[in-house]
């Protein structure tokens, strides 16, 4: 079912799925996942604010789907096909999450809609953030039966250019922020960065650093996580856990890397969250599935040109898992 629009002046709207266990909140602002009720549960399990306005300013990222490039391109370069694309930025003089006017700002459409499913699209224009085009992507959130949450994300381009898209949820089990979280990646390296946060171009070992998750890990962890996990495996898998005492979070994905964010930066004021008040440090924790960061400036790296006829698509699921009964 749909709500109205947004008091801010954006001419979206609010979208509410329901199906068994789940409950989702959505805004077609950014494609926007802006709260995630479970039975038994009497907080949302993701980070929002009921004020659509804040999605334009401090949550701007909060539970949107961001791009057209997720992630950092350090100093908005880019080569493509022995070209150089020059991207708007915005963070230190590189491109964070498609720019200043990425895809988390735009106002998307719904396509279709049922109770427990609905499919937003948008329409980029050629050029817009700098990257050739235009690109046609589209996002189906859907509730299964269970309660899991699925994100199918596609993007098609008649022209050769630039895609990686990502959802930015931020999750906290008990909503009262990492305290009593423990993390499980399943990744044998992960992206060391520079201190722009714009990875180094090392594919690094976890194992004897403090970036090795691979069994369940307290949060807040040791180290401040902005930190791309290269993920074991292929296709759609489990790649992640979080979990506490009563709940389990199973992340499932196709894409190659996890970015986890830890909100050790964390200041969303004067933009009030659920809870009635703004959001600090470790409020909650990013596990954005995408490719890694930087890609076209890495050969190595798996890389994120979308060619026509070639569209870009990406499964995940948030799974859920009772430890006891509500």
């Amino acid at each position: 079912m749909t709500r109205g629009d947004a008091p801010d002046g954006c001419p979206g709207h609010g979208v509410t799925l329901a199906r068994g266990p789940a409950r989702a909140d959505l805004l077609t602002r950014g494609a926007t996942l802006s709260a995630f009720h479970l039975d038994g549960f009497d907080h949302s399990l993701t980070l929002g604010s009921p004020d659509p306005a804040c999605y334009s300013g401090p949550l701007r990222y909060f539970g949107a789907i961001v791009g057209p490039i997720a992630n950092r391109i350090a100093k908005g370069i880019a080569p493509l096909d022995g070209s150089v694309l020059h991207l708007d930025t915005n963070e230190a003089g590189s491109a964070l999450h498609g720019g200043p006017d990425g895809l988390s700002q735009q106002v998307w459409a719904i396509t279709k809609c049922r109770a427990e499913s609905v499919t937003f699209g948008y329409h980029m224009p050629d050029g817009a953030g700098g990257l050739p085009g235009p690109i046609d992507f589209a996002v189906t959130y859907d509730i299964e039966e269970d309660g899991a949450f699925r994100i199918a994300v596609t993007a098609r381009s008649a022209t050769l250019t630039l895609c990686n898209p990502a959802f930015h949820g931020y999750w906290s089990l008990t909503g009262q922020g990492l305290a009593g979280h423990r993390l499980t990646i399943d990744a044998d390296h992960y992206l060391p960065v520079d201190a722009a946060l714009i990875p180094t171009g090392t594919v690094a070992p976890v194992a004897g650093t403090a970036y090795d998750l691979r069994q369940p890990t307290p949060l807040p962890a040791s180290v401040d996580l902005d930190t791309n996990f290269c993920l074991n495996g292929e296709g759609l898998r489990e790649v992640a856990r979080l979990e506490t005492d009563r709940l389990v979070m199973v992340v499932e994905t196709d894409a190659p890397g996890l970015q986890v964010y830890d909100a050790a930066r964390m200041d969303t004021a004067p933009a009030k969250g659920h809870h009635g008040a703004p959001y600090g440090a470790h409020s909650g924790i990013a596990l954005e599935p995408q490719f890694w960061p930087d890609a076209p400036n890495h050969p190595d790296f798996p890389p994120i040109t979308l060619r026509p006829g070639a569209p870009f698509s990406q499964t995940s699921r948030f799974r859920f898992i009772r430890k006891e009964t509500p």
